[in-house]
């Protein structure tokens, strides 16, 4: 089989060594668009990381391609539909970094409850004053979880070293789950109302969209803390402008944003605006990326050397499965 590999650092090539040397691969450190994917069109396979826009218009220039190997757990950015028009499988990872995005959960609240961005730039200066510093404890505080995935589960087992209280929603509760790991599951309208951090951990689905929205937000307590590192279209961005503005909302940690891609890149804002993307949404991002009770870090949650060799490991695993006639970690 022919394959391209997208989104590849040069370190990484030597995992997919371990693919029969039958087959060929070629790499590329670029994403893929419908733009760049000319030269790799006659491949049976690609495997590509989030931001690959893996949308109809790229998809169809592959006249041969039978897999995508994501290596990532979430596939919102593939084009599903057009996949199985087409019969094209699609593989995933499906678990890589529980524990890994769950520190990141804890490192991003840490940061906010004591002020450390604030402290440490203050300190550089050599400014040792204390004033506007003070933060709080963390011992005590209600932590809402909306959803007891394996990252949500893990987020639970540190959030009791800190001895805090659970409360979690998911909408397939695990009773023993919360009984083994010292959590209550409650409605959504009691987490929102009686939670001092919520933290999401739950898939980007048509269903989930805005997940956090005005009306979430105005159950809320005053000076929540929100933290998300699951997806950016889980929270209405616009709403969570105007909770912070209130003081609904005191500080946000967040992993990613909705039209992520679109922000990190300046050139693409001039596309979007050809294309006709929601620029108040890409607006709303870059004033949530000057706010100083707003924490932003770049999708990095998952970057461990660990976590990463796990996503090769897999991938590498799921290609050389489907090349067998064995596939594993379908998505269709």
């Amino acid at each position: 089989m022919k394959m391209a590999v997208f989104e590849v650092e040069e370190w990484e090539r030597a995992a997919f060594d371990r693919i029969d040397s039958g087959h060929e691969i070629r790499f590329l450190s670029d994403h893929l668009t419908a733009g760049n994917a000319g030269p790799y069109t006659d491949v049976d396979v690609i495997s590509t990381f989030i931001y690959s826009e893996l949308d109809r218009a790229a998809l169809s220039r592959f006249r041969n391609l039978k897999l995508i190997a994501t290596r990532s757990t979430g596939f919102d950015h593939i084009d599903i539909e057009y996949c199985r028009e087409r019969g094209i499988s699609v593989s995933n990872v499906p678990t890589y970094g529980d524990n890994t995005v769950a520190e990141h959960v804890f490192g991003l609240l840490l940061t906010i409850s004591h002020n450390m961005i604030e402290a440490i730039e203050r300190t550089r200066r050599g400014d040792f004053s204390l004033q506007g510093l003070r933060g709080f404890d963390l011992r005590g505080k209600t932590l809402g979880v909306l959803g007891t995935g394996s990252i949500g589960r893990y987020v639970i087992d540190i959030a009791k070293g800190f001895h805090m209280e659970v409360l979690a929603y998911d909408l397939f509760p695990k009773e023993e789950l919360a009984k083994n790991h010292g959590f209550r599951y409650v409605s959504l309208e009691e987490v929102l109302r009686k939670s001092d951090i919520i933290t999401l951990h739950i898939p980007a689905t048509a269903e989930t969209h805005n997940f956090l929205s005005e009306r979430e937000f105005g159950m809320m307590k005053d000076g929540v803390v929100i933290i998300n590192t699951a997806r950016g279209t889980l929270i209405d961005v616009q709403a969570l402008l105007r909770a912070i503005t209130t003081g609904k909302v005191a500080a946000v940690g967040l992993d990613v944003l909705p039209e992520e891609p679109t922000i990190r890149e300046e050139a693409e804002l001039l596309r979007s605006i050809v294309q006709k993307k929601p620029l108040d949404v890409l607006l709303a991002g870059h004033i949530l990326l000057r706010l100083r009770n707003v924490i932003i870090t770049p999708h990095s949650a998952f970057n461990t050397r660990e976590a990463v060799q796990r996503i090769l490991d897999t991938t590498v695993e799921n290609i050389s499965a489907f090349a067998r006639g064995e596939p594993k970690n379908r998505v269709i």
